[in-house]
């Protein structure tokens, strides 16, 4: 039962993150050659999906739903549909407004997934196994960037894409439709009002690094955004002719799938914070290697480092949301989800105007990697200011 809930949340995140949110990354160039769009309109599409992510983030926080398995349901039947009317419609408004509503619903479905699947998995007394939901996300993209390169190949146009993920997506979410129980999801979240009224008020310490741990949270969504927007066409810039930017996306998602799966295999009893900080320097240097070493080599070793910390940060962040707040994580984490696609929401205005004015994607790269270290020092000081005994552990 436990591989069955686990699995199932894979497939879920699969079709809302790896395909409903970054089929876009792969799309982009092909969209772009074709002309239906510009870099300035290709930023702004991803700036509404990130800010749909972040108002469907912040519903999730203040709804409190008892009812999450059928928000996560409706989350990916709009995800599908989404997907589909961006190759059936051909309008630069209604795309803005799908991409947004793509994100709100992206939101919802990880959400209510990561913790629906989390608390049945640890009433399964199987919490080690969290990591394996998020490798959905990597598999997802990875999906969608092998397939991408035949698309292109064959001549296809940007519009049979999206249709094709979109009918993919409708096939995943079929497969674990009946998974989610609404019973089993309405008694966690009954459990959860039950001992509502039991739970201790935090001290100003922990207030603090509560507070902490959403910003710090939030940087990670800055840190990656510009790279995983842009860096099909990053690499097309730096690689004209070359094979080799087909394959870029797919080694990244599946790094995301490997470092998800790797992280299984970390103790959930060790300091996550001290985790988080490895991976916001591994991110960084992936970052770095982009802007160092531009060449063949230099992307794939950057979509590597890059992409094996990203879904174990959300893993690790979640771990930290249930520590903080226990059975009633649901809010942090909707919380410090919003933080994050705060950070997301930045980074593609910030890298068009930056390229606009030097005509290269490094000062914005730049940018990403200092922001990461920023990230990386404020979860290492909290492992020095807010020390945790082996039992809160």
């Amino acid at each position: 039962m436990a591989w069955k809930v686990c699995l199932s949340g894979m497939v879920a995140l699969s079709v809302a993150m790896g395909i409903g949110r970054f089929a876009f990354t792969p799309l982009l160039p092909m969209m772009l050659h074709e002309g239906s769009l510009n870099l300035q309109m290709g930023g702004w599409l991803a700036t509404a999906n990130y800010l749909g992510y972040f108002v469907g983030a912040m519903l999730c926080a203040l709804h409190r739903s008892k009812r999450g398995v059928p928000l996560l349901r409706i989350g990916l039947v709009a995800t599908i549909l989404l997907t589909l009317g961006m190759g059936v419609l051909h309008q630069e408004l209604a795309w803005l407004l799908m991409r947004f509503l793509s994100g709100a619903a992206s939101a919802y479905v990880f959400v209510y997934t990561a913790g629906w699947c989390l608390q049945q998995l640890t009433q399964l007394h199987r919490p080690e196994l969290g990591g394996v939901i998020f490798c959905g996300p990597g598999l997802g993209i990875a999906l969608t960037g092998l397939l991408t390169g035949p698309m292109i190949s064959a001549g296809w146009l940007a519009a049979g894409g999206w249709i094709a993920f979109g009918v993919i997506s409708l096939a995943l979410t079929a497969l674990v439709w009946k998974t989610f129980s609404f019973d089993a999801g309405h008694g966690a979240a009954q459990a959860s009002t039950s001992t509502s009224d039991t739970q201790q008020a935090e001290t100003p310490q922990q207030r603090r690094e509560v507070l902490v741990q959403v910003v710090a949270y939030g940087i990670a969504g800055f840190g990656y955004i510009i790279t995983a927007t842009f860096l099909p066409v990053i690499a097309r810039q730096a690689l004209p002719g070359s094979a080799w930017p087909d394959f870029f996306w797919p080694i990244f998602g599946f790094s995301v799938a490997l470092g998800a799966f790797g992280a299984t295999r970390l103790s959930v009893q060790a300091d996550q914070r001290l985790l988080l900080t490895g991976a916001y320097l591994m991110q960084a240097a992936g970052v770095a290697l982009s802007i160092v070493y531009p060449n063949a080599v230099g992307f794939a070793l950057s979509c590597l480092l890059l992409g094996l910390p990203f879904t174990a940060i959300t893993l690790f962040g979640m771990r930290e949301a249930r520590r903080l707040r226990k059975e009633h994580a649901s809010s942090l984490m909707a919380l410090m989800t919003a933080a994050y696609g705060i950070g997301q929401i930045a980074g593609p205005p910030l890298a068009t105007a930056l390229v606009h004015a030097s005509g290269s994607f490094t000062p914005s790269l730049c940018v990403a990697a200092v922001t990461l270290l920023v990230g990386a020092a404020l979860y290492y000081r909290l492992t020095l200011t807010h020390r945790l005994h082996p039992r809160q552990a």
